[in-house]
């Protein structure tokens, strides 16, 4: 009788082979792991990051309300550009209120709104007291002074 056929026997190399799907997936599990993980910490950076910016943007814009009176209702400035000028010459008298409903100017130059930071050309003739008066909507007033001299 005749033998039967040898199986022909797996070389070492098919071996390796046959089994090197393993490693290979093992390999990209790990490195999509390091890939998740980087994505998530760099996720977390830019929120943390976008978080301070906007706290420091929230404190600018509180700051600068504040700056420009907050809900106080005040005659922030009132000054003249020069207290000495010649005979013909102009000043400016600039103003700033906060939470104004009107304003006035007395002696009357020209009517005013309220406004956080305005200028307007004076031309007295001889010295003069300016005054400003600012009321708001509960007809509380305040008043601030400016003396322009004419020499």
């Amino acid at each position: 009788m005749t033998e039967p056929p040898e199986e022909p026997t797996a070389s070492v190399w098919a071996k390796t082979l046959h089994y090197s799907w393993l490693v290979v997936l093992a390999a990209l599990l790990y490195v999509g792991g390091v890939i998740f993980m980087r994505w998530r910490e760099n996720r977390a950076i830019d929120q943390e990051m976008a978080r301070k910016a906007a706290a420091k943007t929230a404190e600018a814009d509180r700051r600068t309300v504040e700056l420009m009176g907050g809900s106080r209702f005040e005659i922030l400035r009132f000054y003249a550009t020069a207290t000495t000028i010649r005979p013909g010459e102009a000043v400016q008298l600039c103003y700033g209120v906060s939470n104004a409903a009107a304003v006035r100017l007395d002696p009357p130059v020209e009517s005013l709104r309220p406004a956080f930071s305005r200028c307007l050309d004076v031309y007295p003739q001889k010295d003069t007291t300016y005054t400003l008066t600012a009321a708001d909507a509960q007809g509380q007033t305040k008043t601030a002074t400016a003396v322009v001299h004419v020499r």
